[in-house]
Order: structure tokens, then sequence, then C-alpha cells
């Protein structure tokens, strides 16, 4: 694989901001840590805020790294989201003046369901509960309005942006790539779709375009559910609890806590991705992104009641109230056994390549 990847979100929003806390002396020295330590060449930046996606990404090229950027609007109409896009598109062009060949744009991810308009309801959690979904989807009904609103979203950014564009796609959207210069698709190997990983790839390449895993990873206990299946199952997380622990003063009374209580195992997670990026990597891909660095909204504790990180799949585990790690003693979290197994999987492919350190 040429894209070694891993996701970086510095403020996605679904309810919650997932990076309450954005320092951007700790970004940079995270971006540090993943080009010389966890031994990427690509990341994928993702946030609503254009500012925070621009500031990033700006530290991210300035260290040589190439650049994914991921302008995410969730659960709004076309309208509103194509006038965001554009928006992001101008900040996006004036980086890609300085660093032409280092930055691919996304001009969305899994639209069908972060999206108002395709699907029937008002957020995704409603989509999702929607009786008429699975059958509209296994119909192939949300293709066409998906295609006209890509369609729409690709003229809109490339007035602003003249560079290397992509689309984060489900694995079942049927997306025209020919308005693209990559094929992205989010694909996570659950347990029911393992024998046929490989083989839901292979029409993609059928577009003479490189092939990029835009999104894969695994929660920190052994699990046969993907994304998809633990987002429509309700997740692991209560979400309640995790919500009103955002919530300015109130927040302090509330601890977080999980909804349903795993035996953690990092061993397992970490298996899981080597033996993944290995199958992706005999797949042809161009390139994969393991989702994800950090999350700060699901913070490990030692009691795995309120052991959120037990249903993260970030490959660090992230410290509350100012504690640090002790591998780095700057930062407020301790690298997962996930952490280090990517990091050697990456640094053979580097050494493999004759990439430099």
């Amino acid at each position: 694989m040429r894209l070694r990847g891993v996701s970086y979100d510095v403020g996605r929003h679904m309810g919650i901001n997932w990076r309450p806390v954005f320092d951007p002396r700790v970004v940079h020295r995270e971006l540090e840590i993943i080009k010389d330590d966890l031994h990427c060449n690509a990341v994928r930046i993702c946030a609503l805020d254009i500012g925070r996606l621009t500031a990033a990404a700006e530290d991210a090229l300035q260290q040589g790294l190439e650049v994914w950027l991921s302008p995410e609007l969730w659960d709004k109409g076309q309208r509103e989201t194509l006038q965001y896009l554009a928006k992001a598109a101008a900040a996006a062009e004036k980086l890609r003046e300085r660093w032409p060949d280092r930055l691919v744009l996304s001009v969305g991810s899994e639209s069908t369901l972060f999206m108002q308009g395709i699907l029937e309801g008002k957020n995704i959690t409603k989509r999702l509960a929607n009786p008429s979904t699975k059958s509209r989807v296994k119909a192939g009904e949300h293709n066409k309005p998906l295609n006209e609103f890509l369609g729409k979203a690709n003229e809109a950014v490339r007035k602003e942006y003249h560079g290397r564009l992509t689309y984060a796609s489900l694995i079942w959207e049927k997306v025209d790539w020919k308005l693209f210069d990559f094929v992205g698709v989010d694909h996570f190997r659950a347990k029911s779709i393992e024998d046929r990983y490989v083989e839901m790839l292979k029409p993609l390449f059928a577009f003479g375009k490189p092939v990029v895993i835009t999104e894969f990873g695994y929660g920190t206990f052994e699990s046969e559910k993907g994304m998809a299946e633990t987002l429509i199952g309700g997740g692991d997380v209560d979400n309640k609890s995790q919500f009103f622990h955002t919530v300015p003063l109130l927040g302090r009374f509330v601890r977080p806590r999980m909804r349903s209580i795993h035996a953690r195992d990092e061993g397992w997670q970490a298996r899981q991705l080597v033996e993944t990026l290995g199958i992706l990597d005999g797949a042809g891909v161009e390139g994969a992104f393991v989702f994800q660095f950090v999350s700060q909204i699901n913070p490990y504790d030692d009691n795995p009641k309120y052991d959120l990180d037990t249903a993260s799949f970030s490959l660090v585990k992230y410290y509350e109230h100012g504690r640090h790690g002790t591998t780095y003693q700057d930062m407020t979290w301790e690298p997962k056994e996930s952490f280090n197994a990517v990091a050697g999987y990456y640094d053979k492919q580097r050494a493999g390549r004759g990439d430099r350190p």
C-alpha cells in the first residue's frame, strides 16, 4: 500500500463534539507521533469546524504528511451541506496552492446515512431505526438521489478547489466514481462479511482508479459487529450519560458509563487490525486509514463500568482530568497494543518501499 494512514478526529459532531479539547500544541505533537512513531505517511483529518480542519491540515502538511481533508456536516439538508462544502473547498484551495501534491479533499462521508433527504429521518438514529430503511437500501433506492447530490457537490467544490477529490462511501452505495480521482470506501470487516470482505471490494477496481479504504477499525474487545451493526444496535456506551457529561457545570456531576460491559481485550484489537491491513494490502488497495487515533469522548477507566475506551476504536487510551501517560509523558493518553501493532506493520511497509523514516 502506498498510503499508510490513520483517521484523526479534530472535532466531528454527532450530538456532541467528539473532540471537546482542541489545543494546537497537542495537535502538533500528536501529528508528529503519527508520522514518526506510528510510521504513517498519510492522515485523514475529520471535523465540522473548518478552522480546526485547516489548522490541523496545515500542521500535518508542514510535517510532510499527505492529508485527506474531510469536512463533515452531519444531519443537515442538501442545500446547507453544499454551502458548507463550498466554504471548506475554498479554505482547502489555499492549502493546495502551497502543497499541490499532498492534499486530497473529500466531499462527504456515508451521505446516505449522515445527510438528511436520501433516507427518511431527521437524524442518523431515526434513519437507522426507520422500518423502511433496510428495504429501500436493499432495493438500491438510495443510489439515484445520492449520485444527484454528489454531482452537485462535485460541481460546487470544483469551483473553489482545483485539486484531487474523493468521497468516503459505504460499501453498498453505488457511486458514480467518474466524478472523483480516488475511489473511497469505509469498509469494516465484521464477522458477518469476513468471508466476502475482499470480494465486496472487487467491483470498485473496475473504475480504473486507486481504491482507498477511508475508514476501518475495531473496538477494544472481541466483537463480531462492524461499525454499522454497532450503530444500529445503539452502541455499547450510555449516550445520555456521555452527553450530559459534556454539559458545562452539570457535567461535573454526571459520570459517563457503559451500557454494555465487555471484557477489555487490547490484544484482539491489535491482531484484527494487522490481519485486516494484510488482507487489504493483498487485495491491491492504494492505502487505508485506520479508525482512529484518539477519542476524547471515550476515556479509559480502571472500572469496566466507566471504561468507555473499551468500546472505542482508537489506537490510544485517553485519560481525563489531566492524567498523563508514561510512554509520552506530555500526552494525556497511553498507546494501546494496537498502536504498537499498527506501527510495526507500517514500519515494515515503509522499509519495504524504501521510504524515508
